[in-house]
């Protein structure tokens, strides 16, 4: 284990499928450099699902918060957060399972956890220095979901126009929508340059802070 003299900076990024959380976590990746900062992606969180066949795997629903595992997510975070690598697991989206393969995150002194439920596990929340919600307009969210379905992983337009009605909707409405009343910053219109802007400056301070101590 690799003791850090500091307490790392956790930013979570939480907001709907399509909303840009991607965008604002690779913002403030691009402005300080992987030595700075370290993504934890919850998607790659996804419950291991092996033991079920292809067919079953297809039909489960991805948008309600039992589908990660929380456990794991919060033990990793704490990991970093006590100077600790980790080994994150790699979830392969076409086969609706995690690969045999995993992504190693160093610790840095600025972490981002980005994902649908970012800011609905209070273990998760204990740890964060800044909670943001990307909030995007549900048809600009669809759009941007079904163009990334179709080209990234294959699906049919059928099976994304399914899927939203069946569970990403009301599962937004239930379970992702309210978890803005526990955000610092709510980011409107998606990752807006100004807010952007913003939470870089935030993250500036906060790693001079740290240069100077």
């Amino acid at each position: 284990m690799n003791t850090i003299s500091f307490q790392p900076f956790i930013i979570g990024v939480a907001g709907g499928s399509g909303s840009g959380k991607s965008t604002v976590s690779q913002k403030v990746l691009a402005a300080f450099g992987a030595d700075m900062v370290s993504v934890v992606m919850q998607d790659d969180y996804y419950r291991d699902q092996t033991h079920l066949s292809p067919e079953v795997r297809s039909q489960q629903n991805y948008d309600h918060p039992q589908a990660f595992e929380w456990p794991l997510l919060v033990q990793h975070v704490q990991a970093l957060r006590n100077g600790e690598a980790i080994e994150m697991p790699e979830y392969d989206f076409t086969l609706h399972n995690r690969s045999n393969r995993t992504i190693p995150v160093k610790p840095a002194p600025v972490i981002v956890i980005e994902g649908l439920f970012a800011l609905y596990d209070a273990d998760l929340r204990d740890m964060m220095s800044l909670k943001i919600f990307v909030d995007t307009a549900s048809d600009i969210r669809f759009i941007r979901r079904m163009q990334r379905d179709i080209t990234e992983r294959g699906r049919s337009v059928e099976s994304v126009v399914s899927q939203y009605l069946e569970t990403v909707r009301p599962m937004h409405k239930q379970f992702i929508e309210p978890t803005k009343r526990n955000a610092d910053i709510i980011i409107p219109h998606g990752a807006n340059g100004p807010a952007v802007d913003m939470i870089t400056t935030k993250v500036a301070s906060v790693i001079g802070q740290l240069k100077r101590s």
